[in-house]
């Protein structure tokens, strides 16, 4: 049994850290507490990066801390700003000598690194006004009449969207440093910035190690907000707002997380491994340091006894600018559930391809559970070595895109989930299992045939080979797809042409001979589709043998948020109560064909998809689509 430190703000860090004698900063618990300790939070708001110093030594020895039971405990990387001076109508300006950051000024970093597209000048700082985000400007003269517009063009979609708030924008800030100052000017409008809570960013981040390998480490209960977190690709070091820095086993439950620059919640890379070189020599596609970093990744230690394993759950994440969750490599054999994420990546200041509200690449083994995600740029985007990654029973909704998977190989399965944005999936991979989900909108899919990327062996991180993706190798059963008269692409017509079977495959590859990977590239993939039910308009693949078709039926989906929870709305074809399907399997999924790997669970056991999005075992009735009280 470890010691009990208690952090209080009418504490001292000269104390001993006792109820009665409590320490003044966390900061200062974290640099004394070992394995087995806990360090318990009280009341207040805590202006400081929480630097834990010490590592847990196993799941039952950890360092745990945690906000006092029914006490709120909010830590800040902002600073409150009181001495605005007026400059004229309703600018202010502050004036703070550069010593006031240290070494690190949110006002001179700007946004910056590999995959970022489109930030003119916008800085890792942030002026808060009760709470709420101001945009940056990039003159004294937008200050006066905010240009900032109120809909934007998403690079990816190449359309033009509105931005969340366009009232928001109006709220705008500029700033200029010297070699001894940095001014910072905002237009407040009808407020004295005086009277209300002002603050601004002035740390990196709110709780994250500097060293990497501090391990078993619990963290429940706090809210944390505020902090200056820069652009985070999988080529770089990924600080989050909260981060667990390249280790093992930590816990992250129970906490409200918002207004990070960039990412919240970091399970991602550290630095040796990459850091910008795309960006920085340009010498090289940031694909090529990519790939090198996998293997310089495995060179330190990269695998399942020293790496990853974290859990997050119940969290509640919002307001980013980049992502809710992020890991490249340091994500593995994870757990993330029963989280609550919403806009992110939504107020456009810059753009990159590195933006949604869950973004990890190497997900090997990681379950992604009973999430509700929505009015985010993008759900959910796993990029590279997708393999034994579990997406299941999450809610999906008001977002640019849903689900992204690309250039991932599998196995991966996506399963009892409801997806009910217009734009529902991005299908840049192959190898995976769609089963039992309710797909109201498009799906793209396509081939990546200029990017060769790894593919392990089962549940380990050993590199088994590398791979292009050749489309197809997925499954599609038992899903409810639901087209939108200004929609097109949904259902699975995008397969038409594509074989049947993986004996179908080899016997039409053979027939090409002779020859090698020309031949290969010249036969479509097998595909395992059956048993879907297609409503207004959405369309099916030409060969699907057992499917119900109504193109004049529409289900008039509706999903209501209201104060007591989220409700879905709508109605089902006579037809739907007999058109019940099969319970899906290790044996009936099959094997991949690049990987040589069966879908199965992460402890390598079989895998029985038998349960419905709320947990309801299915028994004799199996009702196609994610709920089996649909009727």
């Amino acid at each position: 049994m470890g010691r009990v430190y208690h952090v209080a703000k009418t504490g001292s860090d000269l104390g001993n850290g006792t109820k009665e004698v409590p320490f003044l900063t966390i900061n200062k618990a974290a640099s004394i507490a070992v394995a087995g300790d806990t360090v318990i939070v009280h009341e207040g708001v805590y202006r400081e990066w929480v630097k834990p110093k010490n590592s847990g030594l196993s799941n039952t020895r950890r360092i745990t801390y945690q906000a006092a039971e029914g006490e709120k405990v909010v830590i800040k990387g902002s600073e409150r700003i009181q001495n605005w001076r007026h400059v004229e109508g309703s600018i202010w300006k502050v004036q703070l000598s550069n010593s006031f950051f240290g070494d690190f000024n949110p006002y001179k970093e700007e946004v910056y690194g590999d995959w970022l597209l489109y930030s003119p000048g916008k800085h890792l700082g942030e002026v808060y006004l009760n709470g709420m985000s101001f945009y940056e400007v990039n003159s004294l003269e937008k200050l006066y009449n905010p240009s900032v517009v109120k809909e934007v063009l998403d690079h990816w979609t190449n359309k033009v969207v509105p931005v969340d708030n366009p009232e928001q924008t109006k709220y705008v800030w500029f700033s200029q440093v010297d070699e001894e100052f940095t001014t910072i000017y905002a237009n407040f409008h009808e407020y004295d910035p005086n009277k209300e809570l002002v603050e601004i960013n002035v740390r990196k981040c709110c709780l994250y190690p500097e060293q990497t390998g501090i391990n078993y480490i619990t963290i429940k209960g706090f809210e944390m907000c505020h902090a200056a977190t820069p652009w985070s690709p999988p080529t770089a070091e990924q600080p989050g707002l909260i981060g667990a820095h390249w280790s093992k086993g930590w816990i992250i439950e129970n906490n409200i997380i918002h207004d990070s620059k960039c990412s919240a919640i970091s399970i991602g890379k550290e630095i040796t491994t990459g850091n910008n070189y795309r960006t920085k020599r340009k010498d090289k596609p940031g694909y090529q340091y990519q790939l090198e970093s996998v293997f310089s990744a495995k060179k330190i230690g990269w695998s399942k006894e020293n790496i990853g394993s974290h859990i997050i759950r119940n969290n509640i994440i919002y307001d980013c600018g980049q992502n809710g969750i992020v890991g490249h490599l340091g994500c593995i054999f994870s757990k993330i559930y029963n989280n609550h994420i919403y806009n992110i990546g939504i107020k456009r200041e810059f753009y990159g391809h590195e933006i949604a509200g869950i973004k990890l690449h190497a997900a090997i083994d990681v379950q992604i559970v009973n999430n509700r995600i929505h009015n985010c740029s993008l759900g959910t985007w796993l990029d590279w070595q997708t393999q034994g990654t579990r997406v299941s029973k999450n809610l999906y909704y008001n977002n640019n895109r849903d689900l992204f998977v690309e250039v991932s190989h599998g196995p991966y399965l996506v399963d009892h989930n409801i997806l009910g944005s217009e734009y529902a999936i991005d299908n840049f991979a192959q190898g995976g299992a769609y089963i039992n989900n309710l797909i109201c909108g498009k799906m793209v899919h396509r081939k990546v045939l200029e990017r060769s990327t790894p593919y392990h062996f089962p549940h380990s991180t050993d590199i088994a080979g590398c791979a292009v993706v050749y489309g197809g190798d997925d499954r599609f059963k038992n899903n409810i797809f639901v087209g939108k008269d200004s929609v097109e692409m949904v259902g699975t017509a995008h397969f038409n042409g594509y074989t049947n079977s993986l004996e179908e495959y080899i016997e039409l590859v053979e027939k090409r001979e002779p020859g090698d990977l020309n031949i290969f590239l010249e036969v479509e993939q097998p595909v395992y589709i059956n048993h879907n039910m297609y409503l207004n308009g959405a369309i099916s693949y030409e060969d699907e043998k057992n499917k119900l078709v109504k193109n004049d039926f529409s289900p008039e989906i509706n999903i209501l948020e209201k104060e007591d929870g989220v409700y879905l709305h709508c109605k089902l074809p006579e037809e739907f109560e007999e058109f019940l399907g099969e319970v899906q399997t290790t044996k009936t999924l099959g094997r991949v064909r690049i990987v040589d790997m069966e879908f199965e669970n992460p402890d390598g056991s079989e895998l029985i998809l038998d349960t419905d999005y709320f947990g309801e075992r299915k028994t004799n009735r199996h009702v196609i689509g994610p709920i089996n009280q649909l009727k």
